[in-house]
């Protein structure tokens, strides 16, 4: 029977496409690039033998094929988040967060230890990844999200907006003015704000297609900290960095975040009470460190 399944890791993706009719859109709503969602109805395509959509241009259309298998796929899901809620019940003493590795690392894991010693009875897993959260095979009770939520399938709170500024080591060579950064290397990342910078600072330049490229904000900080280049950071995650003086800040121009933070959960564990006491840790942490960017609702 396992010879016969499809790329497992592809019904999320090809399911969110169906429903909304939009591989950008389903890009959005899962975390992923409108190419990966693309790649993966393309396997799921080539491992049935038949095309699920009809693509014109930027739009698609679901195939009679496509259709059919859409809804058997969706109410398989359907299923599968059903049974993860009634094992989730049972979790009382443990609670599994994912979260991006940036910030795991550079806000998470320095101050988790305050909430383990206010929970001593508490097993704390974090998954650190950049992969959208699966709830049901990692048993994940609470994610915290970089995106545009909210996710209508999910339990949303959105705790924190964000903004971005260039940085470099203090021992590099740093430009004066924002329109000498053509001359300078220029760290990129998947989600990119160099461009919306570049008009915020009133500069007419092009970013280069070329160059260091990561998927995760830990690399390109650790990449400029190095002296490799300029790095556009988020301040949610920088500040550590700019005290310790690992890295500076170039100019005053910073430019307002398209994604912010939001906690995320299954809807049944919204309300449980350590996904509860989590998150009004988290925001307990983020108030005390900067009570005008911390949000509550």
């Amino acid at each position: 029977m396992a010879r016969r399944l499809p790329p497992l890791s592809a019904l999320r993706p090809f399911e969110a496409a169906a429903r909304l009719e939009s591989f950008s859109r389903a890009a959005e709503e899962l975390h992923l690039t409108h190419g990966a969602i693309s790649r993966q109805v393309r396997a799921l395509e080539e491992h049935l033998g038949a095309g699920l959509f009809r693509r014109h241009g930027k739009r698609v259309a679901l195939t009679p094929a496509g259709r059919a298998f859409a809804e058997r796929v969706r109410a398989a899901l359907e299923e599968i988040a059903h049974a993860a809620d009634e094992a989730g019940a049972s979790r009382e003493n443990r609670l599994t967060v994912s979260v991006l590795p940036s910030f795991a690392s550079r806000w998470l894991m320095p101050r988790l230890i305050r909430f383990m010693d206010a929970h001593p009875k508490v097993e704390v897993n974090v998954i650190a990844s950049t992969a959208l959260a699966n709830f049901a095979a990692e048993e994940v009770d609470v994610a915290i999200r970089f995106g545009r939520g909210p996710w209508p399938a999910l339990a949303c709170e959105h705790f924190l907006d964000d903004e971005y500024f260039p940085v470099a080591s203090p021992r590099a060579r740093v430009p004066k003015h924002p329109r000498d950064l053509a001359g300078f290397r220029l760290i990129r990342e998947d989600r990119d704000y160099w461009q919306e910078w570049m008009r915020a600072a009133k500069v007419d330049l092009e970013v280069p297609p070329t160059g260091p490229l990561f998927n995760d904000s830990t690399y390109s900080l650790q990449a400029a900290s190095r002296g490799e280049g300029i790095a556009l950071a988020r301040r949610s995650i920088v500040g550590e960095d700019l005290e310790r003086g690992t890295l500076v800040k170039l100019f005053d121009v910073t430019v307002p975040s398209r994604e912010s933070y939001w906690f995320v959960s299954p809807k049944p564990l919204a309300d449980a009470p350590l996904v509860k006491a989590f998150r009004d840790w988290v925001k307990a942490e983020l108030a005390a460190l900067s009570p005008a960017r911390a949000r509550r609702r």
